[in-house]
């Protein structure tokens, strides 16, 4: 029903924003990740709803991207895992790193999400796993120096299988990976995020 809100950010709350959109205010519960994300009061923002509606009322849940929605829309088809809890697990982390915790069965991870379980976890993955292994490819990168997959460190190569699990070629996962500075700095998720970034 509700799209998109683009207006002014009155308020902003831990989980929650007030948006003025043409002198109406909406009420918009949001992951902390996103919270983190805005501008400060009085700035113009837009953000992706999802509307939900209840016996007890109606609430918006908004996201900075589309992904983030379709992440937070396949979550929600998840028996056991209601609109808190999507959101809860995209607090957690990004999409990409929520993708492959669920692709690699990483239990664990997804259930450090507040009012995840272990067995909502494991709902989540048998669910969706395969889902989002098929996904398409994104999008290539080249122009990269090469470089022997002996010279990365475990956390640059579990980043680069990370990334072919989420469906990217291997050749053009490991061309994003080695664009990134100070790799041997980072740990795997922050490899995954950055290399994530040249991927179109």
């Amino acid at each position: 029903m509700i799209a998109f809100l683009k207006g002014i950010l009155e308020e902003n709350r831990p989980g929650n924003l007030v948006i003025d959109v043409n002198g109406v205010g909406y009420n918009v519960a949001v992951s902390e990740s996103v919270s983190e994300s805005l501008p400060s009061i009085g700035n113009e923002i837009k953000v992706y709803t999802y509307l939900s509606v209840r016996e007890d009322g109606m609430s918006l849940y908004g996201f900075l991207t589309r992904d983030e929605l379709d992440m937070f829309n396949l979550l929600i088809g998840v028996s056991g895992v209601g609109p808190k809890g999507a959101q809860a697990l995209l607090s957690i982390a990004d999409v990409p790193v929520i993708k492959y915790f669920i692709v690699t069965g990483d239990v664990a991870s997804l259930s450090k999400a507040p009012t995840i379980g272990k067995k909502t976890a494991e709902r989540i993955i048998v669910d969706l796993k395969d889902k989002l292994a098929k996904e398409p490819l994104i999008g290539t990168v080249s122009d990269v120096p090469s470089q022997s997959d002996g010279k990365l460190s475990q956390d640059a190569l579990d980043a680069i299988e990370a990334l072919a699990a989420l469906g990217y070629d291997k050749k053009e996962a490991k061309a994003a990976v080695l664009k990134i500075e100070h790799l041997e700095e980072l740990n795997t998720n922050e490899i995954l995020k950055l290399s994530l970034q040249y991927m179109f």
